[in-house]
């Protein structure tokens, strides 16, 4: 629902509606709206990492290809919506970053999660002579969620993939070397 309508297009009668349970109860399970965000959050990139996250510690494939095909899948995921949801991290980002220090917590606590899978893979990387020493896999990995989300957040506009595709033939590649 909050994927579809926003989170400040979602009412609490709305999400209760949706889960099937009286209005009242939602301060029972929630102190707040802004709670019930950090929550969808959390639920939303655990369920990436239970699904694509051991991609990246595939140890069978090299570290790079790893990466790669990381980001193929969640791309798969936006393709299966004809890329009109966007991401909930990137979505919720823009819509309440400004309004709920909660949130911003919550959503930089989730890109750091983020990052240091990727950093860790990169690090990977160095050590088998797969990338160059003289990157900062923390830094370069925070460049790739960058340029993904913005991928992603341009998918949404145009409800393609063509962003996606360039960020997977020609962003990540560049980075990656």
């Amino acid at each position: 629902m909050v994927l579809d309508l926003g989170f400040n297009g979602s009412g609490v009668q709305d999400i209760t509606d949706a889960a099937g349970v009286p209005k009242g109860s939602f301060y029972n399970y929630f102190d707040s709206k802004e709670a019930f965000a950090g929550e969808i959050l959390e639920e939303y990139w655990q369920s990436i990492e239970d699904r694509h996250g051991p991609i990246l510690y595939d140890a069978r494939v090299k570290p790079l290809k790893r990466i790669v095909t990381f980001f193929h899948a969640i791309s798969t995921d936006h393709a299966q919506h004809n890329f009109a949801l966007g991401c909930l991290i990137g979505n919720l980002s823009l819509e309440l970053s400004n309004n709920s220090a909660e949130t911003r917590r919550k959503l930089s606590g989730l890109l750091a999660r983020w990052e240091s899978a990727l950093a860790e893979t990169l690090r990977e990387a160095q050590e088998r002579r797969e990338l160059s020493e003289k990157s900062d896999p923390g830094v370069l990995a925070t460049i790739i969620v960058e340029a993904y989300e913005g991928a992603v957040m341009r998918a949404k506009v145009e409800q393609n993939g063509a962003a996606l595709e360039r960020f997977e033939r020609a962003v990540l590649p560049r980075l990656l070397t």
